[in-house]
């Protein structure tokens, strides 16, 4: 079985309420806390979101919690569902930039923000 760890970073900001749900991580990746994901719609598994994908990930709808290794296999983690993340700190694929996630998280009306902090 794969562990997860958690690593504080200042990821969360803010007094949005604080929700997580747990996912499956896709096999094939080693992701860390701030990660933002998209899911694969055919297997409604979760990887790091690209703006090029073509298979539901493209579009980013939640934020991994904790440091997860799914080189090997799939992995169950927590991610955010609900939160104000610093932008500095989340981890975005090739394509996304902290306006073009926070746009995706406003169209799908999630309570997910990005703070741009000074």
């Amino acid at each position: 079985m794969a562990e997860a760890s958690f690593a504080p970073n200042d990821l969360l900001v803010s007094d949005v309420p604080v929700i997580t749900r747990n996912i499956t991580i896709a096999s094939g990746q080693d992701l860390k806390r701030g990660a933002v994901l998209g899911a694969i719609t055919a297997s409604d598994k979760y990887v790091l979101s690209a703006a090029a994908a073509a298979d539901g990930s493209e579009v980013p709808s939640l934020v991994l919690a904790f440091d997860v290794d799914a080189s090997a296999a799939d992995v169950v983690a927590a991610a955010y569902a609900s939160g104000a993340f610093d932008s500095t700190k989340l981890i975005l694929g090739a394509g996304h930039t902290a306006a073009t996630v926070e746009a995706a998280f406003r169209e799908a009306s999630a309570p997910l923000y990005v703070r741009v902090l000074k």
